[in-house]
């Protein structure tokens, strides 16, 4: 099915996994296309299929989250939900940090797997409602001043190139990624700066002194 949302799930527990999967290839559009039991399966088996969404266990052998922070920053279009039975806030927050864009408690209903699988591939956040409110408290912080402080290096690499005048396509070819990689990245931007357009974050960029070239001219 070309349209299917494609999902990789990594956890070290066999019959869990298995069921998950189970639960998952029932539901119209989803497409399980591998399957990891460690972190470091987790993150070559990503980089190898490009999934849509990767259900990572935090507990699992390696590490989910330090999984999810590899993947996030070298499969950027892979949306990651962490799969857990911990309800540790300071797990929550490291996920979240690590580029996880859901979290999700073991126990939930495979209905209710599902709807999130979908929300999360479509662009969505989603965290588990009784763990909801420590990562509201956690944004509601005050941000560093430096309103480029939360790029990761290539995030700011691809920056650049937007405040140098460069086009998503030209910028993909620089970097050598494909350029939905780079749309990716851009919506990651794009948030981080809480700007609505690339136009927005190029004159932030400026105001900064970045991406400026000698002359004012536009890279070829």
């Amino acid at each position: 099915m070309s349209d299917a949302i494609t999902i990789i799930v990594a956890d070290d527990h066999p019959l869990f996994r298995e069921g998950v999967i189970t639960s998952l290839e029932t539901v119209a559009g989803l497409e399980v296309i591998g399957q990891a039991q460690n972190a470091d399966d987790a993150v070559r088996l990503v980089r190898d299929q490009l999934p849509d969404v990767v259900l990572l266990d935090v507990t699992m052998p390696g590490s989910g989250i330090e999984a999810a922070r590899c993947i996030s920053a070298a499969c950027p279009a892979t949306r990651i939900i962490m799969l857990t039975v911990s309800e540790d806030e300071d797990d929550l927050l490291a996920a979240m940090k690590a580029g996880a864009s859901g979290y999700v408690l073991k126990g939930v209903s495979a209905h209710e797997l599902a709807s999130v699988v979908r929300s999360v591939s479509a662009g969505e956040v989603y965290v588990a409602p009784s763990l909801a409110f420590g990562l509201l408290r956690e944004m509601s912080t005050p941000r560093p001043n430096d309103p480029l402080a939360e790029l990761s290096n290539r995030e700011r690499q691809v920056l650049e190139l937007v405040a140098a005048g460069m086009s998503n396509q030209e910028i993909a070819l620089r970097l050598g990624l494909a350029e939905k990689t780079i749309k990716h990245y851009m919506t990651n931007i794009l948030t981080k700066l809480q700007v609505r357009s690339r136009v927005e974050a190029a004159l932030l960029a400026a105001r900064v002194g970045i991406g400026q070239q000698p002359g004012g001219t536009r890279p070829a």
